[in-house]
């Protein structure tokens, strides 16, 4: 059987279904924090903020082993047993009666969908590299970034019905399609002879070996900055459009045509990265956002803007950062991994899991510092943005790809 026997179509549909499950874990839960907050943490109401950070550090951890695991036992099991442990914290979450055991159940669904968010960056690498890797990475997000468009509007009528613990049904669901989809369509990319053993000496050499590479090291720590403007701005953007331009019955509405609107970054990138290079198409694409946020940072911070005009200003910046993500993390992503295909999934997992956790550091206090205004996350932004120009300025920019060996 054809390792590539999945149409192309198919294929990238699929990965970015398995994906999707992470942008639904956390963009379905935003239309709640309101009522989260109000029911478990009355009295600090920006705890119910870490509903998204527990669940980023669940994930964060649990990418740490889904992809040594996913070396040693193949793509397709690792990936359903993630799915599994996905729907126990979902349903843990469901009957939380306090909110440090929400938070418990947030990260124990964030350890489980670790599994379906990356190794499938493990099985795309194991039939693609460099630059097609990057093109059939930004097509799968690009798909997957209308899950954003679409959940926070999709959670508001199941709240509405159902009330907020009705949401980890629906995840539950999801989970248990994209398994099925998976376990019936795709054949295993990592052949029984390819596979390396889940013993700690192995490990800890391939480790060490993902962390020679000073291209590998400079990425996570690009990626971490990345990260923490993507998942600062996700844990602060309900309560701005709540509280400081009073637009929370209408959050989903906007937040979906966010998403949209940063639809065709993916596909920019996609068209762009064969002519400008991984690497200088991130520190444009950084450059870009960081112009964009000082500009934004200036206008409302300044007062000089009618407060629907400061709103239209901070809906266009979010969707620049949105645009971002859709550029940088799939480029980043096959930069770490272009020198370490006979180990992706390993070196996948240590790149995105340091990078996630060392992400949650810096968002999690971007959103329980926020005053009523977006200034204190715009600042922050701004700060992270230029610490991610400086380090691609570091980056060494011989890389060699080697393709992939199955």
């Amino acid at each position: 059987m054809s390792l590539k026997n999945l149409g192309r179509v198919e294929f990238i549909a699929l990965q970015a279904m398995l994906m999707a499950i992470t942008a639904f874990a956390i963009d379905a839960m935003l239309p709640a924090l309101p009522d989260i907050a109000q029911q478990l943490s009355p009295g600090n109401p920006n705890r119910a903020q870490l509903i998204v950070t527990s669940f980023v550090l669940g994930m964060g951890i649990g990418t740490l082993f889904a992809g040594p695991i996913s070396d040693a036992y193949g793509r397709k099991p690792v990936i359903i047993a993630g799915f599994a442990v996905f729907c126990v914290g979902a349903a843990l979450a469901s009957v939380a009666q306090s909110l440090e055991m929400l938070l418990a159940a947030r990260v124990l669904q964030g350890l489980g969908v670790a599994a379906p968010r990356i190794v499938p960056v493990a099985l795309i690498r194991d039939l693609y590299s460099g630059r097609e890797m990057a093109s059939i990475i930004s097509f799968a997000t690009m798909i997957f970034m209308l899950m954003p468009a679409v959940a926070p509007a999709f959670g508001t009528v199941i709240i509405q019905g159902f009330g907020w613990r009705g949401l980890f049904a629906s995840f539950i669901v999801f989970a248990v399609f994209s398994a099925l989809w998976l376990g019936l369509r795709q054949p295993e990319t990592l052949p029984p002879a390819n596979r390396r053993p889940l013993r700690p000496k192995l490990l800890w050499q391939g480790l060490r070996e993902v962390l020679s590479h000073h291209t590998v090291v400079m990425c996570i720590a690009v990626m971490t900055m990345g990260f923490g403007v993507l998942f600062g701005t996700l844990s602060s953007t309900q309560q701005i459009f709540d509280i400081t331009f009073r637009r929370g019955e209408s959050f989903a509405l906007w937040f979906g045509l966010i998403a949209l609107l940063s639809l065709p970054a993916g596909f920019l990138n996609a068209r762009l990265v064969g002519r400008l290079g991984m690497r200088r198409l991130v520190t444009l694409t950084f450059l870009a956002q960081l112009g964009i946020t000082v500009i934004v940072l200036v206008l409302i911070r300044s007062a000089i803007l009618p407060d629907q005009y400061a709103f239209a200003a901070y809906v266009v910046w979010a969707v620049s950062v949105f645009s971002m993500a859709n550029i940088v993390f799939g480029n980043l992503n096959a930069i770490a991994l272009a020198q370490l295909g006979h180990i992706a999934g390993l070196a996948s997992s240590v790149v995105i899991a340091a990078a996630t956790v060392l992400a949650v550091a810096v968002a999690a206090p971007l959103g329980l510092i926020f005053d009523g205004t977006p200034v204190p996350l715009l600042v922050g932004v701004a700060v992270l943005l230029a610490l991610a120009i400086g380090l691609m300025q570091m980056m060494p920019k011989d890389v060699r790809v080697i393709s992939p060996s199955a």
